[in-house]
């Protein structure tokens, strides 16, 4: 892309971004916003942990330097502007003026560094393989940070969304040991709000960011997440409006279309496009019978997620095809189907010498469940009432969010229920669990199942550096054709969450990636 188109796509994003409080700023500040968080966040610290209450508590705390419209266009954030040269190979970004962390300490560019070098590529996966291109960052003053490549990489500007890159202070973190700082209790970030308490068990309290660095924001006077562990519970306090705004899994599906029918509400699906969420049951394939791809297409054949789609997620689902969602750029619907087929699930079990007892039973396997409502078990159930109907015994696992991540970081799992978000573009959100290179014990969200495959990495690695869409379309099309027909995880659905929220909040999804937003924005309607 030429700089001039670039300079001038830059001067619309700052058009738009100024332009964009313009309604709300004529509304008074003020207000109490509640919302609900289930299951309770195993910790604020976005840069450690990406779970999605993590994401949407800490996406208010922790800011990036980019944001995205609901197009995935980049959109100003912690930077104002930025420029890439003609080879595609030097990315500089001019930061915001003013910007304070919340302990009062100013964000400059040598915090940009260190989170691009240091801190996210030790402990967050997605930013290990995203700044993996790099050769250098500099900062050659307070306000600029220029980053280098080794080669392309197409999707470098779509890095920078906050759970991919929260900004992390250099002056709190630089050499501690980045997971047992006692900052991570207390979360100090540049966003417009501030954690004020965490009762466990009971809320989440944000209060406003005085000195935020954006002048009259947030509206808002303060946010509280509040943690209702039951679903019935988590509907009816929507519904008396102890409670304003539900998001993912947090309402029944089956209610969903009751809210729609109560004139106080809106229900929507934006706000996940850059997400795309994609469920799936990934294999440890370190241990038999997951060794063998021949297992896995067996588990595909003998679920029936026409019947997941419809009757556990109620249509706010689509069947998954493969490793990338439909929403993502590159999809490659032309891969092998695995329709609902009993005879052929057994047919390859039997080929694989996995006999049947006197009780049915082939072998017996353990599935650790994602620990994330009603929905999510009755997904577990289904998945043991199937495979038994190919004599495959399923113990279901189940623990906190915590002990689920904690378990999937260290490899602990046979089978496990999970889902992941693509980031746009499979570079980004898709390669990581795949590619041999992302394999590492200890780092959730990596490719923990141990599926390697020398192939698979060539061809993410010749798409994520290809300058021209058509080749890296190719190569994507071949990646996924290769993965569907290797099976390294069973996918399930693309997940289409509904967001319910009261019509007195304002300006509640207003990009890509909805809840997870800043908030700074937000208002409730006098």
């Amino acid at each position: 892309m030429k700089l001039l188109k670039l300079l001038a796509q830059v001067t619309l994003c700052l058009s738009i971004v100024a332009g964009g409080a313009g309604p709300a700023a004529a509304q008074q500040r003020g207000g109490t916003l509640n919302m609900i968080v289930n299951p309770e966040p195993p910790t604020l610290m976005l840069g450690l942990n990406q779970l999605s209450g993590v994401q949407m508590i800490g996406g208010k705390i922790y800011q990036s330097l980019l944001t995205y419209d609901s197009k995935l266009e980049p959109r100003p954030g912690l930077a104002k502007s930025w420029t890439v040269s003609d080879d595609g190979l030097t990315y500089t970004f001019k930061l915001q003026e003013g910007v304070k962390w919340h302990d009062g300490k100013p964000f400059t560019a040598a915090d940009v560094v260190f989170t691009t070098t240091k801190f996210l590529p030790e402990v967050h996966s997605r930013a290990r393989n995203n700044f993996s291109h790099l050769t250098s960052v500099t900062a050659p003053d307070p306000l600029t940070v220029v980053f280098k490549l080794k080669e392309p990489f197409a999707p470098f500007l779509g890095s920078f969304e906050v759970s991919s890159a929260p900004m992390i202070p250099r002056h709190v973190y630089e050499g501690t040991d980045f997971k047992a700082n006692p900052a991570n209790q207390t979360p100090i970030g540049t966003g417009p709000f501030k954690l004020k308490e965490w009762k466990k068990g009971s809320y989440i309290h944000l209060v406003r960011n005085e000195n935020y660095w954006k002048p009259g924001l947030p509206y808002l006077d303060e946010i509280y997440f509040q943690i209702i562990p039951d679903s019935a519970s988590r509907a009816t306090a929507l519904e008396s409006g102890k409670v304003d705004v539900s998001s993912f899994s947090d309402i029944e599906l089956f209610d969903v279309n009751r809210f729609k029918t109560k004139p106080m509400f809106e229900v929507t699906n934006d706000g996940y496009e850059f997400l795309a969420p994609l469920a799936w049951i990934e294999f440890n394939t370190r241990n038999k019978p997951m060794t063998d791809k021949r297992f896995r297409q067996a588990v595909m054949y003998a679920l029936d997620r026409d019947f997941i789609r419809d009757k556990i997620w109620f249509g706010h689902a689509k069947v998954a095809t493969g490793p990338v969602s439909s929403a993502t750029r590159y999809y490659e619907p032309d891969v092998r189907q695995y329709n609902l087929d009993l005879k052929k699930a057994d047919a390859l079990l039997d080929d694989m010498g996995l006999v049947k007892d006197k009780d049915g039973t082939r072998a017996t396997v353990k599935l650790l469940g994602l620990p994330y409502g009603e929905t999510w078990n009755r997904l577990n159930e289904y998945v043991r009432q199937s495979l038994a109907k190919v004599g495959l015994k399923v113990v279901i696992e189940s623990t906190d969010a915590a002990g689920w991540t904690q378990r999937l970081a260290n490899w602990d799992f046979e089978m496990l229920v999970s889902y992941l978000t693509q980031y746009g573009d499979p570079a980004l959100g898709v390669a990581r669990t795949y590619i041999s290179s992302n394999i590492k014990k200890g780092i959730p969200y990596t490719n923990t199942s141990g599926y390697s495959n020398e192939r698979v990495d060539e061809l993410f690695a010749k798409a994520a550096s290809a300058v021209k869409s058509e080749d890296r379309r190719r190569y994507y099309s071949d990646v996924q054709k290769l993965l569907v027909e290797d099976v390294p995880l069973a996918w399930l659905i693309e997940i289409k969450f509904p967001t319910i929220y009261n019509k007195r909040v304002r300006n509640l999804v207003t990009t890509a990636i909805g809840v997870n937003e800043s908030f700074e924005s937000v208002y409730i309607a006098k």
